[in-house]
């Protein structure tokens, strides 16, 4: 009994923190990113409405920020009752397993060290210093991002995984809650990976200096995550297009980028899996950048059964099923390859 109590205080803890992530700068839809996110929005509809009284058919930056064919859509509303109960249920199980994950990776890479006996202060300074710190996190943010570029491509690739992944592929309309559209299993394959990442990059850091470069924050956030959700992350999952110009494309991540990622388009399948750094798609040949999003369409092809994942609970339990599907048709594909042939009796 005493147990059940202790979950209950644990969930109910979780809980508020999950209505509190407007205010907390770790979370993607803090207020301050969805503030920037905004004053780029007004500026995109400041520049279209110079050369046309209308704006993707809206006449009011309201109307252009709150189309009614983005929120008349069921899926919109979806991915607002999908939020509360994924984040309420979903990854409240999967707490700490990003923490042990990194525990274990670091445990390994540092030599068996334990990180608790580290004492303050001891860091080089001076230029020296700084220069340790800013190579240490680009280091550590691109082996991170690689991680996670690589872990999306698996995703795609690998059938069985595509059956959880296909549940944030399926929103058919999309606004920042839709980034929260993900699989348990989704999410535990990313943490799991990404925790395994930086727990190695921060052993081998601790092994080789003697202790753990101080990465340059803004508001208790990484300085290279804080400027990546501020430059309008929130439009990453959004109907508004905005690309860089030329090149900068392939250097900075911008929300079209992310758009063409979402389109089910036949030219858009399968490309742009990075998250930070669009250039692991530009060395691996799974970039593409389109001019417009004429064609940028979301959701999946017709194939993956997307007209199913249409309540919470279907996009919990459908994917279970289609991979247990996916599955089994494997095993019997095998078992006939395995069954002898029948053979004429000779003469």
């Amino acid at each position: 009994m005493q147990q059940l109590q202790t979950y209950w205080q644990e969930f109910l803890i979780h809980a508020k923190s999950v209505l509190l992530y407007p205010l907390n700068p770790d979370n993607r839809v803090y207020v301050l990113y969805l503030a920037t996110s905004f004053l780029i929005a007004f500026w995109i509809y400041a520049r279209k409405r110079r050369v046309s009284s209308e704006v993707d058919g809206e006449t009011t930056f309201f109307g252009f920020l709150f189309p009614k064919k983005v929120w008349r859509h069921p899926s919109a509303w979806l991915d607002v009752r999908y939020f509360f109960f994924h984040m309420l249920i979903g990854h409240f199980l999967l707490l700490g397993l990003l923490a042990g994950s990194a525990a274990v990776s670091y445990y390994w890479a540092s030599g068996g060290f334990d990180p608790s006996t580290v004492e303050d202060g001891k860091h080089l300074t001076g230029w020296v210093g700084a220069t340790i710190t800013i190579v240490y996190m680009f280091v550590l943010f691109l082996v991170l991002d690689f991680i996670g570029f690589y872990c999306h491509y698996l995703q795609h690739k690998i059938p069985l995984l595509w059956q959880f992944h296909k549940v944030h592929h399926s929103a058919e309309v999309m606004h920042p809650i839709s980034n929260f559209r993900e699989h348990p299993i989704d999410n535990l394959f990313y943490l799991v990976a990404i925790g395994l990442g930086g727990g190695a990059v921060t052993g081998f850091t601790f092994r080789i200096l003697g202790y753990h470069p101080n990465i340059p924050v803004v508001l208790g956030v990484p300085l290279l995550m804080f400027l990546f959700n501020a430059v309008g992350y929130n439009l990453r999952h959004s109907h508004i297009w905005l690309r860089w110009p030329g090149v900068w494309s392939k250097v900075f991540p911008s929300p079209a980028h992310h758009h063409v990622h979402h389109s089910c388009h036949p030219d858009h399948l399968d490309k742009n899996f990075a998250f930070m750094f669009p250039v692991w798609d530009v060395l691996f040949g799974t970039y593409v950048m389109p001019d417009d999003n004429r064609d940028v369409k979301f959701g999946v092809t017709e194939k993956d059964n997307g007209q199913e994942l249409n309540t919470c609970m279907r996009l919990y339990f459908v994917p279970f099923r289609d991979a247990w599907n996916l599955i089994r048709r494997k095993q019997d594909a095998g078992q006939e390859t395995q069954q002898p042939h029948n053979r004429e009796p000779a003469e």
